[in-house]
């Protein structure tokens, strides 16, 4: 089912992913943070940049302990702060919700 923004149609798979990594910009972010009832501010964009730089660098979305554990790190939290940090963010699942904000592939172990 395709999400138009800016009169650009964009091709989502059936759960609402892009189909395209290419078709990946912050309106579109916006966009796909609409449909998750996600609003977009800083620490939101924190992690979607995270996300899309670690796939970059692995080519693979992280699993949500190696994000909790490196979002603790960045922000000098402990894990279980962390982990209620991201999940205070995006309540359906960090890696779910920010994976699919970030444009990127539904994680591998995510049901």
């Amino acid at each position: 089912m395709p999400i138009e923004v800016n009169g650009v149609s964009y091709e989502t798979d059936e759960n609402g992913y892009l189909v395209s990594l290419e078709d990946w910009n912050e309106d579109v972010a916006v966009k796909l943070a609409e449909g998750e009832d996600v609003e977009m501010g800083d620490n939101e964009w924190q992690i979607v940049r995270f996300l899309r730089n670690y796939y970059d660098e692995y080519q693979i979305a992280p699993a949500v302990k190696v994000l909790t554990k490196a979002i603790a790190k960045e922000n000098g939290m402990e894990k279980k702060e962390a982990s209620e940090f991201l999940y205070g963010m995006f309540p359906k699942g960090p890696a779910l919700q920010a994976c699919k904000i970030a444009g990127l592939p539904k994680p591998t172990g995510c049901v």
